[in-house]
């Protein structure tokens, strides 16, 4: 299995009143970890939705287990946690700035054509993510 690491600075604009990181902002944090591990494995979502290809989330989930705060650097850690050739599920796992567990979460989603919003067989249409993916999936 591949896991992927990216770390983040907070910022103050992503905390909230009571000094701790928003929620919201571990979502954004997620997407970068995703990101990062599509471009671990050679590819970019940009070349896919070039080809018109989209990869909507279709249901996400996050358990909050301790802060993160303003000034500390989080580690985002990100895998492939299920995938069938037309499903992925993605996993991650957020770590504060004392390297305490902050979060664990998975985004789920499905690549659609750009123009109508129809599902696509990743294995068909694009064969190299495919291969990458099988790889770098979860036993």
């Amino acid at each position: 299995m591949h896991i992927s690491t990216v770390e983040a600075k907070v910022r103050y604009s992503e905390t909230d009143q009571m000094g701790v990181v928003y929620h919201a902002n571990y979502l954004v944090w997620m997407e970068m970890g995703r990101s990062e591990l599509i471009e671990d494995l050679g590819f970019h979502y940009a070349d896919m939705e070039r080809m018109g290809i989209l990869a909507p989330v279709y249901n996400v989930n996050v358990d909050y287990k301790k802060p993160c705060k303003y000034g500390e650097k989080v580690v985002i850690r990100t895998w492939i946690d299920y995938y069938n050739g037309v499903r992925i599920v993605y996993g991650y796992e957020i770590y504060n700035g004392v390297g305490e567990l902050a979060a664990t979460g998975t985004s789920s989603h499905v690549c659609v054509k750009k123009e109508n919003f129809q599902p696509i067989s990743v294995r068909k249409i694009l064969p190299a993510w495919h291969e990458a993916y099988e790889k770098a999936k979860k036993k």
